[in-house]
């Protein structure tokens, strides 16, 4: 009923009275815990924004921001101790799977519309933020890179940190570094040292103040140098510090690519295109 009233209004152009149906039944169905049907009625409020070309503003970001609030967050059962709770939880995971895919389709969809009407070029940080969160809350396999891919987009760094610090607290222990890194790494490759430089102060403040370990490996050691040396313009000291800790870098196959990005943003250094390179050995051959 909801899809089929909203499409006439859609039709007629009526888009206000499309939005409001859909944001209503998306929040209903939600509530109810209907997540299959209120996800759907959620991604086609987002897909009627950009059929209307509604322009990205705060009141729609207020509306977008309380239908992801009401996608539920269940925890997964933790005490397995018989056939009946195996079955339990392999239901619980179906149903975080459901939820998980519905509220990143709503929140992507969201993130593309602002990008195209109006925010900034990366889409609305606080959308991204949003995603981030949910991602990493209800994730059955947490992917930490993806988790950081929207956070770095975000615009809540000390939120980031709040959640490797939760992070760091269950992860094996060759994890934690790897997940301090890429954050600070992402960061950098957007350009953003003010973040990558607030993220690492806060990680260290909220370490401390819960009385945890922060991690001191070679590749810790890197990323404190490297945020020192972007400070200033030392491109000789920054392709030092890829050679002295190039065993630890390699450690994650991303961070190579990452350090590119770096060096174009910060010191204009061209990235060498790989096909570019290979006909111009050819060329020199012949």
């Amino acid at each position: 009923m909801y899809k089929s009233i909203s499409a006439r209004y859609v039709s007629a152009e009526r888009y206000s009275e499309a939005l409001d149906l859909l944001e209503s039944g998306a929040c209903l169905q939600l509530k109810h815990g209907q997540v299959t049907c209120g996800a759907e009625l959620a991604f086609l409020f987002v897909d009627t924004l950009v059929k209307g070309k509604i322009p990205y503003n705060e009141d729609i970001l207020d509306r977008v921001r309380k239908i992801y609030e009401v996608f539920p967050k269940v925890p997964l059962p933790s005490n397995m101790s018989d056939d009946e709770d195996v079955r339990e939880f392999t239901e619980a995971l179906g149903a975080a799977k459901t939820r998980l895919e519905g509220c990143s389709s709503f929140i992507r969809a969201a993130i593309k519309w602002s990008a195209e009407f109006g925010a900034s070029r990366n889409g609305d940080p606080q959308l991204h933020a949003m995603l981030a969160e949910y991602i990493y809350s209800e994730s059955t396999e947490l992917n930490m890179a993806k988790v950081s891919y929207h956070f770095v987009r975000g615009n809540n760094p000390k939120k980031f940190a709040s959640t490797l610090v939760n992070f760091m607290s269950k992860c094996y222990p060759d994890e934690d570094d790897i997940a301090i890194a890429r954050a600070v790494l992402m960061y950098l490759s957007m350009g953003n040292l003010r973040d990558a430089n607030c993220l690492m102060n806060e990680l260290k403040r909220q370490v401390e103040s819960q009385e945890l370990d922060f991690p001191e490996s070679d590749l810790v050691q890197f990323i404190t140098f490297l945020l020192l040396t972007l400070e200033r313009d030392a491109l000789p000291l920054f392709n030092m510090l890829r050679v002295n800790y190039k065993s630890s870098i390699d450690r994650e196959p991303a961070f190579n690519e990452l350090l590119d990005e770096i060096a174009e943003k910060f010191y204009g250094v061209q990235r060498r295109n790989p096909l570019q390179g290979m006909f111009g050995d050819l060329f020199k051959m012949m």
